[in-house]
């Protein structure tokens, strides 16, 4: 056991658990307005994608994560025009926009550099910079975005507009709130948000973007925010959990064995944070309850 509980596995928890922070709180957002927001997974491709290839063309991270997280705002605006202008299904307008963005990165990588499977690899020197113990500046960011999503939550007009809509819009529409324009600006929030924690993946704990590099996590943030019940702070520690998990899995690898002596197959180690997910939903989704206008498509009276 002391093998495995060490600092170096509460450093990669950290590292794990900084992209479903973002994809977390952004779903947070979207939610909290009263958008379901399954397409979480497609929007950290986006950023993935797209912070990869600036990242290695202009040799620059800032660049690269600025543009994974612009990437981000334009496709949570499409998911948003799709669910809120045309009151499309969210739960299927999300798959959609998952199922898009698991196939449009590798035509364009096909068209770009001739490899549908991955990215070039980007040099060590351009990718985010890494402070103690190999944690990235993206996950100091991650972290102190917790308090300040809380704060904007609950301590400003816009968070208090933004809790309103997602609980009773016909009220806060009454109140002279424009719902409408609430939930745009909250999906792309999410997008943003969602895209940056793709960002993370591809050039800060990886160094190019390979297919289907997310691996899931969408829907594991989806997981850690109806855990923490929609609220910031829980989210961070839903997340951590879930991370660890995560870095738990990588870390038995090897060390833990059968009776027989023989190793635990890889592929039951690696189902561990999957299993965990499903476990959660199932057992918490029932004691969690989401604002009451999710999932329900507002349309303003004339």
């Amino acid at each position: 056991m002391s093998e495995l509980l060490t600092f170096s596995l509460l450093f990669s928890s950290i590292r794990l658990a900084t992209p479903l922070i973002f994809a977390a709180l952004g779903g947070l957002f979207s939610e909290r307005s009263g958008v379901i927001n399954i397409a979480l997974e497609g929007m950290m491709l986006a950023g993935a994608f797209t912070a990869a290839v600036l990242t290695f063309e202009f040799q620059s991270s800032f660049l690269g994560f600025t543009g994974g997280i612009v990437a981000g705002a334009i496709v949570g605006l499409i998911y948003a025009i799709a669910v809120i202008r045309f009151e499309a299904n969210q739960v299927v307008a999300g798959f959609a926009i998952n199922l898009l963005m698991l196939g449009l990165p590798q035509f364009l990588s096909g068209a770009i550099y001739d490899s549908t499977g991955s990215t070039p690899q980007i040099p060590k020197e351009f990718l985010l910079p890494q402070l103690f113990n190999s944690v990235s500046v993206a996950s100091i960011i991650a972290f102190a975005l917790i308090p300040v999503c809380w704060y904007v939550l609950y301590k400003t007009p816009f968070g208090l507009r933004l809790r309103a809509v997602g609980e009773n819009p016909e009220a806060a529409d009454s109140a002279g709130i424009d719902v409408l324009k609430l939930r745009y600006t909250a999906v792309i929030i999410s997008g943003m948000l969602a895209a940056a924690g793709g960002a993370y993946l591809s050039i800060g704990q990886s160094s190019l973007f390979t297919r289907g590099m997310t691996a899931g996590r969408g829907f594991i943030a989806l997981a850690a925010l109806i855990l923490a019940k929609w609220r910031p702070v829980p989210v961070l520690f839903a997340c951590l959990f879930f991370g660890f998990t995560e870095a738990l899995s990588f870390q038995i690898q090897g060390v833990v064995k059968l009776p027989s002596g023989e190793d635990i197959p890889v592929q039951f180690i690696q189902m561990i944070p999957y299993v965990l997910t499903i476990i959660v939903l199932a057992g918490f989704i029932g004691l969690s309850r989401p604002p009451k206008a999710l999932g329900i498509p507002y349309r303003k009276e004339k």
